[in-house]
């Protein structure tokens, strides 16, 4: 496949998935680039702000199968990899698949798991296999975990711990609407009839693998390595606000990231614009800020931005 190709098909994508959400058309460029990446994606956000329906868009434009989950305290490994049974008729166990075994599976309020089912649905989104009682499971292409995780209500929750954040390609926040796009929110609901939206299918999941295999073929220069690297290695040497920087997965991220981008915009090399448009949702929640932040409403997102600002920019002519 030709990156012209992903430029026209996954405009396609955007489209269609533009029909039932409004707005937020930069938080859908983005997550169509984790998908093309390869990658997960963390919306971490209040309720009510479309969340749930941004995944089962972009599993419908996309032609692949969507499973959904809802994360509660009692949910255990099992539910999300699969069990064996036991066959009465042939004596024999049987191993029925959970639904991690799907293409793009929403894990909804992943914090309300216990940390050892959490456990279990990331590994199975890092090793791309799940693992059940001693036997390994291949899980299909392309696998996409979108996760939610609301910001309030955290009693009786367990928020994911950072090398577990770390596992998500990118963390988006939707934010809530302009009062124009409110109202054309519900001018679509009258004009429709009914509450689900209709999306149409225009690729296949073997089509969004070869997508995702041609973006492993954009050209990446020499500069951008060294303006990527930069930007991670200025998040470790920032003593003023971060604790911890970006370990070289995010450098990894960016650069899974900024190919994506690049295609999506149809390029077959990457720009430092592309870098700068991903680098803040692929980095700001791999950063642990200094204590004293903790209480204040200095955001990873807002350091990420003035990070981005001093390091320079490499010029091409």
């Amino acid at each position: 496949m030709r990156v012209e190709e992903i430029h026209e098909k996954g405009n396609a994508v955007l489209e269609e998935v533009k029909k039932a959400i409004v707005g937020k058309d930069e938080v859908l460029r983005l997550i169509l680039t984790t998908i093309l990446a390869d990658g997960h994606v963390l919306l971490e956000d209040l309720p009510g702000l479309a969340k749930t329906l941004m995944a089962k868009s972009f599993a419908k434009a996309l032609g692949v199968q969507f499973t959904r989950v809802q994360f509660t305290p009692d949910l255990l490994p099992s539910d999300i990899l699969g069990v064996s049974v036991f066959n009465q008729k042939t004596l024999e166990f049987e191993f029925r698949k959970g639904p991690v075994f799907t293409n793009v599976l929403l894990a909804d309020e992943i914090n309300r798991a216990p940390p050892k089912t959490q456990s279990a649905l990331l590994e199975a989104m890092q090793e791309r296999q799940a693992t059940i009682e001693g036997n390994t499971y291949s899980l299909p292409r392309p696998l996409i975990v979108i996760a939610t995780q609301n910001p309030i209500e955290q009693e009786g929750t367990y928020p994911l711990p950072e090398a577990q954040l770390d596992r998500f390609l990118v963390r988006l926040r939707v934010g809530y609407p302009s009062k124009a796009e409110e109202i054309e929110i519900l001018r679509r609901r009258m004009a429709r009839k009914k509450e689900e939206p209709d999306v149409r299918t225009v690729l296949s999941a073997e089509e969004v693998v070869k997508m995702q295999r041609t973006v492993e073929e954009v050209y990446v220069s020499d500069a951008i390595l060294e303006y990527i690297t930069d930007i991670v290695t200025a998040t470790r040497e920032d003593k003023r606000e971060i604790e911890i920087g970006a370990s070289p997965r995010g450098s990894l991220a960016l650069l899974k990231l900024s190919r994506a981008y690049a295609a999506l915009n149809g390029r077959d090399y990457v720009i430092p614009d592309d870098v700068k448009a991903v680098a803040v949702p692929a980095l700001s929640h791999r950063l642990i800020l200094k204590r004293e932040l903790w209480y204040t409403k200095v955001s990873q997102e807002s350091i990420m931005e003035k990070l981005l600002e001093r390091v320079p920019v490499p010029k091409f002519e």
